[in-house]
């Protein structure tokens, strides 16, 4: 079952130079998660932050730290993201050669465990393992850089994404990441996401702005 919109800024877009406080402004501004992107320069050619930078941050904030692992291999780097405080840890569905042990560990680790898929991943991937999964990422852009443009063909994905889930007996999110913005934030929920994660959206127009870039992506895409 679908359920209430939430909004996680995406720090990828938040001033480097001063992140905590960034983390703590969206935090005060009402964000339900902080999006974390991890990548390696390796799964995808850019390369952000580690385990370290997320402990430095979690005094920062008492929200959910949703961190996305776009790394490969993946697997022995999963207890340090752990310990540094990641409340949900989603991994690409082909990070590594076992997704189903690689959401195992995450669940062993006493952490949310969420699988992504990037736009050229099909649904039918992630069906053997959907009953291992606290979350669903479906990325409407190609993972690796911000501020890239929403791929209309992954509504259908989000459509399919969203039938795997409702036939499931327990909550799943289903989050969608990439090119979200006020306009195809309604679409992205019509499609059947309920967590949003929004950079260049919420951290455009400095903190001032957070708190209404923020409520102007839940409020304009609430489930009617």
């Amino acid at each position: 079952m679908q359920q209430p919109v939430r909004i996680a800024p995406s720090i990828l877009a938040s001033d480097f130079a001063k992140l905590g406080d960034e983390v703590r402004a969206v935090t005060d501004a009402g964000a339900d998660y902080i999006h974390i992107d991890v990548m390696d320069g390796h799964f995808v050619p850019n390369i952000t932050i580690g385990p370290d930078v997320i402990a430095a941050l979690r005094d920062y904030s008492d929200k959910p730290f949703d961190t996305h692992l776009m790394i490969s291999p993946v697997d022995s780097y999963l207890p340090a993201f752990a310990k540094a405080g990641a409340d949900i840890i989603t991994v690409q569905a082909e990070a590594g050669p076992h997704l189903h042990r690689s959401l195992q560990n995450v669940r062993d680790l006493g952490k949310k465990a969420g699988v992504a898929l990037n736009p050229a991943t099909p649904v039918e991937s992630i069906e053997a393992v959907i009953g291992e999964v606290d979350l669903v990422l479906v990325m409407t852009v190609n993972p690796g850089f911000g501020g890239q443009s929403f791929i209309e063909s992954q509504l259908e994905k989000i459509r399919k994404v969203r039938a795997l889930i409702d036939a499931e007996d327990r909550t799943i999110d289903l989050e969608v990441d990439g090119g979200i913005n006020f306009d195809t934030a309604p679409r992205a929920v019509a499609a059947g996401a309920d967590v949003l994660v929004a950079g260049t959206a919420t951290f455009k127009g400095g903190s001032n702005a957070y708190a209404g870039n923020i409520a102007r992506l839940r409020d304009g895409s609430t489930i009617q």
